[in-house]
């Protein structure tokens, strides 16, 4: 292999589609990023143009090689926002219908249907998941009932279906390659994370042809190659996980009990079982952390939906902050004695709760309630959501005999705020740490396509790379972090709808 070869990551988040180039030892060469619309063409609706998304990753694409130097690239790494669904023609390569993302609740009826049928316990025996609307096989079957012809033409053959990888890989690859990757399907509520296949009886529920579906691949593997007119030369795509199996990568939770939490739009965190599927008691999810060489290992998930996109909030809604930096000062401003509470329920609340109907609060305020008492809530209700995470990973991760996470490794655009890092570390009350490389995504992306070009030798070897930037260690007393917790499930008990 080349001295000079480098990788090329693509990162397809929710609100941006982003390009980077990492060297041969993990080090950034360069990044361009482009952002592209939200629709929501109805309450709880969450759309985006598949198309536009395939236009804007070709952009980032070039720009960041040619920000780089134009080096010589072993390979292509792909991560991607993970339940968002597509679903196109194949002839044409034209998408049907506007993606859905896994924001959108429009089949929260459908999932309550099935679990009156006593179909959950099936769902979480085989998938790992829970009947939520966030999953793509209810968003897949929506779009065979309500778009013209759909199904009829799925059952021809005449469309294909996947997650925004598999729909990257099949235009990087000018339609040649119909794949994805074990984690991405794990996602989909319509894959058997057991048996490592998609399952019938699932698919049978929805009358989702298997034929629809994608080849589902290893993380590190030949999944096709980017042809010559994308990128000025034809590039192999060697590694694909979803975002948070990526960030999971990245941050080298490679042993049983690691865990690493990333903080972008949602909250997810992660806790490493090794190759045991731990059976979560605490409506937590089980999924496929990475599969590498046909060894799958396993993860609990926890997944929050309103992060950063609190801070957002904040900012673009409420007006109380001018930048996300803000957020920072204002909530050290903000008096530590004070009892506002934010519940961002926006959209539902995820782990462990499951409550598409639940909705936003603001409890505590009094006449003395000012802007930096609301934007402080907002930063906290972060850390309670990641301490609800951790008390039930900590039953869950007990139960199988397993040892509890002893500190959490954070990445994600709101690990830059110290004052959030303190007041997490004193919620859950173990340390924190941020690596030196906060884009432990697209980092974690260009490891597996690293793995698989033979840049990067072993997990190990990716483990060795890992370096601390900065850790923090709890400094509030454990009972007064009990005190406010317990304000915080007071709130969340006031906002449920069942």
């Amino acid at each position: 292999m080349a001295a000079d070869h480098a990788i090329l990551s693509i990162d397809q988040g929710t609100t941006s589609s982003r390009a980077l180039v990492f060297d041969k030892t993990g080090q950034q060469l360069a990044v361009a990023q482009r952002e592209f619309r939200q629709i929501y063409p109805e309450d709880g609706w969450v759309e985006h143009d598949a198309a536009e998304i395939w236009r804007d990753t070709v952009e980032v694409c070039r720009e960041a090689l040619k920000k780089a130097g134009a080096p010589s690239i072993a390979g292509i790494g792909i991560t991607n926002q993970r339940e968002t669904i597509v679903l196109w023609e194949r002839a044409s390569g034209k998408p049907l219908h506007h993606a859905i993302v896994w924001q959108d609740r429009r089949t929260a009826s459908l999932c309550e249907t099935l679990r009156a049928e006593g179909k959950e316990a099936v769902v979480q025996e085989k998938t790992g998941l829970l009947l939520d609307p966030y999953f793509s096989g209810t968003k897949l079957a929506w779009l065979l009932d309500n778009v013209e012809g759909a199904r009829e033409r799925a059952v021809k053959g005449e469309l294909a279906a996947g997650t925004i990888d598999s729909w990257l890989i099949w235009n990087l690859t000018g339609g040649n390659a119909h794949v994805t990757d074990a984690t991405n399907a794990s996602r989909t509520m319509l894959f058997n994370i057991r048996t490592q296949d998609w399952d019938d009886e699932i698919l049978g529920w929805f009358d989702i042809p298997r034929a629809l579906l994608p080849e589902v691949k290893d993380c590190c593997a030949p999944f096709g190659v980017a042809g010559k007119e994308v990128l000025g030369a034809e590039v192999p795509i060697l590694g694909v996980a979803g975002d948070q199996q990526a960030a999971f990568i990245g941050q080298a939770c490679f042993e049983p009990g690691m865990m690493k939490s990333t903080y972008g739009t949602g909250c997810f965190a992660l806790v490493n079982t090794g190759t045991e599927f731990v059976a979560s008691q605490n409506r937590l999810l089980t999924t496929v952390g990475y599969r590498l060489g046909g060894e799958t290992h396993y993860a609990l998930e926890g997944s929050i939906f309103m992060a950063g996109a609190t801070i957002q909030w904040l900012r673009d809604e409420m007006k109380l902050i001018k930048s996300a930096a803000d957020s920072e000062k204002l909530a050290a401003e903000a008096s530590p004695d004070g009892h506002v509470i934010l519940v961002p329920a926006f959209t539902g609340l995820g782990a462990p709760y499951w409550d598409p109907h639940a909705r936003g609060a603001i409890l505590g305020m009094t006449r003395d309630t000012h802007a930096a008492d609301i934007v402080r809530a907002g930063v906290e209700s972060v850390s309670f959501q990641t301490r609800d995470l951790m008390e039930a990973m900590g039953a869950d991760m007990k139960g199988a005999g397993l040892s509890r996470p002893n500190a959490l490794r954070v990445d994600g655009g709101m690990a830059a705020n110290n004052w959030f890092l303190q007041n997490l570390t004193d919620m859950i009350g173990c340390p924190v740490e941020r690596p030196e490389v906060i884009e432990t995504t697209a980092l974690g992306a260009a490891y597996l396509a690293g793995l698989e070009a033979g840049l990067f030798q072993s997990p190990a070897d990716i483990s060795a790379k890992w370096r601390c930037d900065r850790h923090f260690d709890p400094a509030l007393p454990g009972a007064d972090a009990d005190r406010r917790y317990g304000r915080w499930k007071e709130a969340v008990g006031r906002i449920l709808s069942r």
